[in-house]
């Protein structure tokens, strides 16, 4: 299948094949659902009007679906609707005698870009995070509780998980202040107040969630992954030395509530079905509810590289090259178990993996486990610039994409600065 409405490269991060979705603005206009394609985007509720949608069943009303500044009403919806949607934009992008195609005006349903500004995907209610890398909870765990006690007991039967702060989740290209708080530098002293010294970023994916459950009605595996609308690479930046303080006995709290980025446009699971994988072997088998009943692997083939671009430099440095397939539970296992209590999901709620390291140390998904602990320096490329952790003014971006025959199905960027803390 090829787009032939707009040019698309080999190389794009958005060819027909993916059709993400996110919220965007242009010309003074108010924020709207679009559909990236190749360095476009589509105007969702123009094509509305031209009448694309008007046979899907389920989306009654799509020019007020796709006119709202966030993509919940969408993702409340369900998988039918999604694909359905999905099977028509590639019909209308990729044949040139489509109805539709002979009323558009290419200039009314589409924008560079370039030329439009990217907004939150979805009002986030409710923010999770998990802890789902073996990996990295094996480096952080022989850090601070030696090899023999690396993982806690209960980590290789459930998928480990802290709610988060939904306020504090920002769109890529969003600044955020280094943070203030407690810590305690030396053991022996009291703790001191002021800005971290040990703030990271942690390479993360997250999922939002579509439909939901009610009150009370735990999800099957196979309902959590109808559930799952899409994906999108995460930044859960952390203050390692505040969150060191702070974090017995309930978990962390300012050491990450200072915020959480996101890339602006969401992949979907049809997307990226090409891509399943098999997940690591979970030993010991988990509990029933998180392993019976699908056929389907529930991992996904997914590049992920994490670059630095030190206040001292102009230029980007590769810092972590990681793929999402070492993640030990799977993303249907992590929706189940956080639904088996009965808690009810709902539209647009966001849950990001935790930290996705692999099992080499370039594929390490944080400075605290490249520093191991801040014990050596982290050398960025021929620059001469080494890092423990990040400094003020230093740039982060996060970039994943799936290869396939010929097109890749890309993420975008997800990217952000530190700035220097606030003086209190």
């Amino acid at each position: 299948m090829e787009c032939t409405f707009v040019p698309v490269s080999p190389l794009s991060d958005f060819p027909i094949q993916n059709l993400p979705f996110g919220v965007y603005s242009a010309n003074g206009e108010s924020a709207r659902v679009g559909v990236a394609i190749g360095d476009h985007v589509l105007d969702l509720a123009a094509l509305s009007e031209l009448g694309l949608f008007a046979q899907i069943e389920g989306l009654e009303n799509s020019h007020a679906v796709f006119s709202k500044p966030y993509l919940n009403d969408f993702m409340a919806l369900g998988r039918p609707v999604w694909r359905a949607v999905r099977k028509q934009l590639q019909g209308f992008l990729s044949n040139d005698g489509h109805p539709v195609r002979q009323q558009a005006d290419k200039s009314l349903v589409c924008v560079e870009l370039s030329k439009v500004k990217m907004h939150l995907p979805a009002k986030i209610g409710d923010y999770t995070d998990f802890y789902a890398s073996r990996e990295h909870a094996t480096n952080v765990g022989v850090m601070f509780r030696g090899k023999d006690n690396a993982l806690m007991p209960n980590w290789t039967h459930l998928p480990v998980g802290y709610h988060g702060r939904a306020s504090s989740v920002v769109v890529s290209g969003t600044p955020l202040h280094r943070p203030n708080g407690q810590r305690r530098p030396d053991a022996s002293k009291p703790p001191v107040f002021g800005p971290s010294v040990r703030l990271d970023y942690e390479l993360e994916m997250a999922f939002f969630v579509g439909p939901g459950n009610a009150l009370g009605e735990p999800m099957s595996l196979g309902q959590a992954e109808d559930c799952i609308f899409g994906v999108v690479l995460m930044n859960d930046w952390s203050a390692r030395d505040i969150q060191a303080w702070e974090y017995v006995p309930l978990g962390p709290f300012l050491g990450k509530n200072f915020g959480t980025t996101v890339s602006p446009w969401v992949v979907t699971m049809d997307a990226l079905e090409p891509f399943r994988v098999a997940q690591p072997l979970q030993d010991p088998p988990p509990l029933p509810y998180l392993s019976g009943g699908l056929a389907t692997p529930g991992g996904y083939d997914i590049s992920l590289e994490v670059h630095i671009k030190p206040h001292e430099d102009t230029e980007y440095h590769l810092l972590t090259k990681s793929n999402l397939k070492y993640m030990y539970w799977a993303l249907r296992q992590q929706l189940t178990h956080h639904s088996i209590s009965g808690c009810n999901m709902r539209p647009g709620d966001l849950c990001g993996t935790g930290t996705i390291s692999g099992p080499t140390e370039d594929s390490f998904g944080s400075m605290l486990e490249l520093s191991w602990s801040g014990q050596k320096d982290v050398v960025l490329g021929k620059s001469g610039v080494t890092r423990k952790f990040i400094d003020d003014n230093d740039v982060i971006r996060i970039t994943g994409h799936c290869q396939g025959s010929g097109f890749r199905i890309g993420f975008g960027e997800c990217v952000g600065q530190i700035l220097p803390a606030k003086h209190i």
